[in-house]
């Protein structure tokens, strides 16, 4: 199982996430659960037009690099332009967890770093996914969830 954060701030931002999840479909990956949509702001550079976020669970024999890549793979066919960290972008498919593995390699890190800090990232994946648990932190998404609104 793995777990992936969708978000798209350009055109027709829900179209887009809806469209990236048909593309990986296609890839022979299994589709297990989507969120809903949630409308969110910009986080990192805020001077944008606010996202469209989700997250989905994924079934797949493919190891996590090959999947990491096949995710880059469907942001260059929707056209996705690598400008400016955190700039605005038709798709943005990040691999947040692959089972309970842990990967720390340069331009590849699972579970993805930025989880416990976001909530337009773990609002989403609480939804589908309340009771999975983070294997480094050894928290599950609800508890992150918690803890980030919490603290915030």
């Amino acid at each position: 199982m793995a777990f992936i954060s969708i978000g798209s701030n350009l055109g027709d931002r829900e179209g887009n996430c809806r469209r990236s999840l048909s593309m990986i479909g296609a890839m022979g990956i299994k589709v297990r659960a989507v969120s809903r949509a949630y409308e969110t702001r910009p986080w990192g550079m805020t001077d944008q037009p606010d996202f469209i976020n989700m997250a989905a669970e994924l079934e797949t024999d493919m190891p996590p690099e090959v999947l990491h890549a096949k995710l880059h793979e469907i942001e260059d066919m929707m056209g996705r332009v690598r400008k400016e960290k955190w700039g605005p972008r038709i798709i943005d498919l990040d691999l947040l967890l692959y089972d309970d593995v842990v990967i720390n390699m340069p331009g590849f890190t699972i579970p993805h770093p930025s989880i416990p800090e976001r909530e337009f990232v773990l609002a989403p994946l609480a939804e589908i996914a309340p009771d999975v648990l983070h294997p480094v932190l050894k928290k599950t998404a609800r508890e992150l969830l918690e803890n980030l609104k919490r603290a915030g």
